[in-house]
């Protein structure tokens, strides 16, 4: 089996988080764990739930290292108006509402949001990483 360089593959990433195209990148939040063809996502449903909107530029997610991409700001959602269950993942989208799927990561840590409760991926947190990795 082949594997692209540790160069390639931080090139591929940038190409896609950070280089603008698309304008923004929608981070979802997912009660179950998706698949790489993008189904099996599960969103919350109602309680102020949102993706948040992030300008796809190099402030937002700055140049891969190591085969691995990650938030170079905090993405912070909407304070829950109800609760919206245990997060197990996240998923990124090219819209704010169904789009083009465009990968996944499950969070370190099982995530309860409560009503009252502000979801945030804190700088460097969500991960992505090049296949093969």
């Amino acid at each position: 089996m082949g594997r692209f360089s540790d160069t390639i593959a931080n090139a591929a990433l940038d190409a896609i988080l950070g280089d603008g195209s698309p304008a923004t990148v929608y981070v979802a939040l997912s009660l179950s764990v998706p698949a790489n063809d993008g189904t099996n996502v599960t969103e919350p449903s109602g309680g102020s739930y949102a993706r948040v909107a992030v300008t796809n530029n190099s402030t937002n997610w700055p140049d891969a290292v190591a085969r691995s991409k990650s938030n170079g700001n905090a993405i912070v959602y909407p304070t829950a108006t109800a609760d919206w269950g245990d997060i197990t993942d996240f998923a990124l989208y090219d819209a704010s509402t169904a789009g083009t799927f465009m990968g996944w990561g499950a969070l370190d840590t099982l995530a309860t949001i409560n009503t009252g409760s502000t979801p945030s991926f804190p700088a460097g947190s969500l991960v992505v990483n090049a296949p093969g990795s």
